[in-house]
């Protein structure tokens, strides 16, 4: 059923300087794919539908065919200003504590130059967040050039969703506590709204009218064991509203949990993907190879799915990426079918949603993130371990196509280009 285990030598974190790390309070990197909205009436250029790959380790972002077979169209350098921003952060001592933490923490001894990406409406820039460099940045797809940069609160950006409408952006602002909502044309800040302890995943719910924030709490020390887990902070799911910015609700896990018979499992919400209709959350937690599924009118978890452990993979859980077993999940647009990255496992798999059965066992090196493709009929989950991106068929459960990437690719996102682009025209 698994393969031997390929040894990655940028598996593990650096724990021997975890001390810098989690003095730091640094969290993963680490949220939906959907595209930035439709075109701008009246827009003259034909626009295609693509898919942004974060290759978070090179600083690029690869663009990818959306669907059937997988195909790479072109390559963007999301850091153009690196030596810029690398001056700045050299010369506050700070910052550049920060910024180291974040490459012996999260990073796994690396930078973190992109996390998350869309595009905006009209398609002729692509917004990123650098965790790094703490920061969004939007770039022209002609060129290459920034656009506009917006510095979050703290020292580290993240997860990113975009409004249903492709003109917001909500960005987590991760050791600041705080989520950022931009004007995804101009990078201006429209509000902002506390969270818990290290805010991650933002989905818009809805129609627009809510952004949900789950907060993860503490994930680079190595305090992991069950007994520690008070050590990791405050972790909840915020429900904003996406005009006032006032907190709507507040859902503390660790009750819904415990009222379930599972106080064994961490509260820590990971990747989470909603019900076409809203009315079931499904989301991964920290440590658990598995997934939560959870009623949100009747606010109770209703059913928890265990999948299969590769007997390969380390038990140490000190040893697993910033507390993640599994990190990646995608519903498909029917709502039938669940995809599962596995992510420590070295698989992914596709999930019946009616008898929460696992299909396939698709090998995969470490798969860092699920979305869907832009014809709803394949899952694409990138191999951030084997530095590929791979369309797994939902209907049968079995692989189609890959393609190769850069370094550590993790999130994946669908978006719109012009229809004749393949790059930048400046470096």
């Amino acid at each position: 059923m698994f393969p031997p285990r390929p040894r990655h030598s940028r598996r593990s974190r650096p724990r021997t300087l975890l001390a810098v790390a989690a003095a730091l309070g640094l969290a993963l990197p680490a949220a939906s794919a959907a595209a930035a909205g439709p075109p701008a009436p009246g827009s003259a250029a034909a626009l295609r539908e693509v898919m942004f790959v974060g290759n978070n380790w090179d600083g690029t972002a690869d663009v990818i065919t959306s669907r059937g077979d997988l195909a790479r169209i072109g390559r963007i350098n999301v850091i153009p200003d690196k030596d810029q921003r690398l001056a700045e952060i050299y010369l506050n001592p700070v910052k550049l504590g920060y910024f180291l933490g974040v490459r012996l923490g999260p990073g796994e001894g690396h930078d973190q130059f992109v996390d998350d990406m869309y595009t905006t409406p009209d398609g002729t820039a692509v917004v990123v967040s650098r965790p790094s460099f703490a920061d969004v940045v939007s770039l022209d797809l002609a060129t290459g050039r920034i656009n506009w940069r917006f510095p979050v609160a703290g020292y580290r950006s993240d997860h990113m969703a975009v409004s249903p409408d492709g003109t917001r952006l909500a960005v987590s602002a991760s050791t600041a506590n705080t989520v950022h909502v931009l004007d995804i044309a101009t990078g201006r800040r429209i509000g902002s709204f506390g969270t818990g302890d290290k805010p991650h995943e933002n989905l818009f719910t809805d129609g627009g009218r809510r952004i949900w924030n789950m907060s993860i709490g503490e994930v680079t020390t190595a305090l992991d064991a069950p007994w520690l887990d008070w050590t990791k902070g405050d972790r909840r799911i915020t429900v904003a509203d996406a005009d006032t910015f006032g907190t709507v609700r507040i859902i503390d896990m660790r009750e819904r949990l415990d009222a379930f018979g599972r106080s064994d499992l961490s509260d820590a919400v990971r990747p989470a993907a909603f019900t076409p209709d809203g009315s079931t959350l499904y989301f991964q937690v920290s440590f658990f190879n598995g997934f939560v599924e959870y009623d949100v009118a009747a606010d109770r978890i209703t059913r928890v799915r265990t999948l299969p452990k590769n007997p390969a993979t380390d038990e140490d859980r000190t040893t697993w990426v910033n507390d993640s077993r599994h990190h990646g999940l995608a519903m498909s647009p029917a709502g039938d079918r669940l995809c599962v990255a596995g992510t420590m496992d070295d698989y992914a798999t596709v999930v019946d949603r009616a008898t929460l059965q696992e299909g396939p066992l698709v090998p995969a090196a470490k798969p860092y993130w699920a979305t869907v493709s832009g014809d709803g009929r394949s899952c694409v989950v990138s191999e951030s371990g084997a530095d590929r991106v791979t369309a797994i068929d939902f209907a049968t459960g079995l692989r189609t196509s890959s393609v190769d990437v850069g370094d550590h690719p993790q999130r994946v996102r669908l978006g719109r280009v012009p229809a004749a682009w393949t790059g930048p025209s400046a470096s």
